[in-house]
């Protein structure tokens, strides 16, 4: 058996959406900062991104993280987001596997009830704090970054479409938030690809005619995320499908989009700090969410989300480069 590359990983699922976490086979990857390092695997490392994601080894909607060593002296592990979609400042159900998968390989010193990990993202600091019982990870609360609106209730003029309106929120990622019910669409499993490809539609047509920007996070200026919200959803229950870039469905409720979600409500109003915030997933999953704080960034008011999931170890495993493989990079289909 031979190999040009060679990565070992251990596979996880939160609540229905896939992490493989790679433990080694890259190396230390070059930056003074996480983003740094997000930045420099973007520009030079892109292939290994893809190889671990396209099929043939990973997936349409396959998601992973890289472990790296932490920039920061505060921070015990650092971690670069990858997925079909490219490369990621934060990922919520990303960082609920990995901390899952810290606790169950004892990379982590593992104390019960709670373990805290504090890891360095390319979007900052995120506290994980794993329930843990018997020394498996019961269940994961993230102290994500700090969230905010840039746009509410703005509109969008779409191909196929016509005017969308819709919010656009950071929570790690940007998100437009669009009601189901604008592009006249059912919260239906049956209509996913007409949900999908209004989805891309409004991405495109935001990106090119009032890309975001984050002010302080160099490299996060678009919209690669619409989360629809379905008919009924309320500041205390709210159900979503979640488009992604190029073509796929979050499975879970999405860490970073239920940040965006509360950031949004709370900019209405209607979602106060303390009060719990549940997020339903297209395949009814849940995450709960909880505002904690407010702050501001580059003079945004801006809160501080926390949200609590569940991840399970679902493999490990060695993946390999033939280099008389035609697909060194896999592919999507």
């Amino acid at each position: 058996m031979r190999s040009s590359r060679t990565f070992t990983a251990v596979d996880s699922h939160t609540e229905g959406m896939p992490t493989r976490v790679v433990t080694s086979g890259l190396g230390v990857i070059p930056g003074a900062t996480m983003n740094d390092k997000r930045l420099h695997f973007i520009e030079h490392l892109d292939d290994v991104r893809k190889l671990l994601v396209n099929e043939p080894r990973g997936h349409a909607a396959m998601s992973g993280a890289i472990l790296q060593p932490s920039t920061r002296d505060d921070c015990d592990w650092g971690v670069v987001y990858i997925e079909v979609s490219g490369c990621l400042p934060m990922c919520g159900h990303g960082t609920i596997g990995v901390a899952t998968v810290l606790v169950e390989t004892g990379m982590v010193t593992v104390t019960e009830p709670t373990t805290t990990i504090r890891l360095d993202t390319p979007a900052g600091v995120v506290v994980a704090r794993v329930e843990v019982r018997d020394g498996h990870a019961e269940s994961v609360t993230i102290e994500n970054v700090p969230s905010f609106v840039v746009r509410l209730d703005d509109e969008v003029d779409v191909p196929g479409l016509g005017t969308v309106p819709y919010s656009l929120a950071f929570g790690g990622n940007f998100y437009a938030m669009v009601d189901l019910d604008a592009v006249q669409l059912p919260f239906d499993r049956a209509r996913q690809q007409d949900i999908l490809t209004a989805g891309l539609a409004i991405m495109d047509a935001i990106n090119a005619t009032a890309p975001p920007s984050h002010p302080t996070i160099a490299g996060v200026d678009h919209c690669h995320h619409v989360e629809f919200i379905a008919p009924g959803s309320t500041a205390e229950h709210s159900r979503h499908a979640m488009a992604i870039h190029p073509g796929w469905f979050d499975r879970s409720p999405c860490g970073t989009g239920t940040s965006a979600r509360m950031a949004e409500l709370w900019q209405r109003g209607e979602l106060a700090l303390g009060a719990d915030f549940v997020n339903e997933s297209f395949i009814g999953s849940r995450f709960v969410g909880r505002l904690v704080g407010e702050t501001e960034v580059a003079g945004i008011p801006a809160v501080l989300p926390t949200v609590t999931g569940r991840a399970w170890v679902t493999g490990l495993g060695t993946y390999l480069l033939d280099p008389s493989d035609p697909f060194p990079t896999g592919f999507q289909f």
